[in-house]
């Protein structure tokens, strides 16, 4: 199910701050860096995780001998050279998030705090929830790779 709350919905869906649950937890997805920013009243130089649908889509050059980990993983949000970023094929349960290549993902809370739907509806502008509704999991492992080692983060 989505909800929306502009009349001219899908017409700049690269601006609007979605609500859906990820394949982690519940999150805030948009292109719109600042947007998120501003909703977690976190500083604008503060990175937020990249979520790309393929491996392909990622610009980054990755080491050789970690494609295959980088492909094969789930929940798993990766650092290469300071920058953040998962894959994840599977959990675009909406043709909304299909559409798109690349997004910017955060937990969907106030800085600190545990989710709070009230508080989630209110910022967003639209809401995609399937028949389980809205949960909050785990976070997703969180690891530093180069082309020597591999380091857990989180």
């Amino acid at each position: 199910m989505v909800r929306c709350k502009s009349d001219s919905r899908l017409s700049s869906i690269n601006t609007k701050v979605i609500l859906t649950q990820t394949d982690t937890t519940v999150g805030f997805v948009s292109q719109n860096h600042s947007k998120l920013a501003r909703i977690k009243s976190r500083p604008h130089t503060k990175a937020f995780i990249k979520i790309y649908d393929s491996l392909y889509s990622l610009q980054t050059r990755i080491p050789q001998n970690k494609k295959n980990l980088l492909r094969r993983s789930k929940k798993t949000t990766f650092v290469v050279k300071n920058r953040a970023f998962r894959i994840d094929k599977n959990y675009k349960n909406s043709q909304i998030l299909r559409d798109l290549k690349w997004h910017y993902s955060t937990s969907a809370n106030e800085m600190g705090k545990k989710f709070n739907r009230e508080y989630c509806v209110d910022k967003t502008d639209i809401i995609i929830e399937d028949k389980n509704g809205l949960n909050e999991l785990s976070a997703s492992k969180l690891l530093k790779i180069n082309s020597y080692k591999i380091r857990s983060l989180r």
